[in-house]
């Protein structure tokens, strides 16, 4: 069996935002932010990861454009050979 990591972040997701939801509604409800901190800290656990990923994701992207533009520039560079016999 192989790890999915899109359910991972799915999972994460949700609970981050059910916490967020939960964390607003006890807040405005209690009128008490203090007693209801720890659903934020929570919240921010779950979408820590997920931010993360998100970063390394869109560097891993950056560099590979980058590599595909030198690749083309080098090849761009090399002449290309004749069809022609020279003589």
């Amino acid at each position: 069996m192989t790890f999915d990591k899109h359910l991972l972040r799915t999972v994460l997701f949700s609970v981050g935002v059910v916490a967020l939801v939960i964390g607003i509604y006890q807040t405005v409800f209690y009128n008490d932010l203090a007693r209801n901190y720890w659903l934020f800290m929570v919240s921010m656990t779950c979408w820590m990861p997920l931010l993360y990923w998100r970063q390394q994701e869109r560097l891993a992207e950056k560099i590979a454009e980058q590599e595909a533009k030198l690749a083309k520039q080098a090849r761009a560079k090399t002449p290309a050979k004749s069809a022609k016999k020279r003589r």
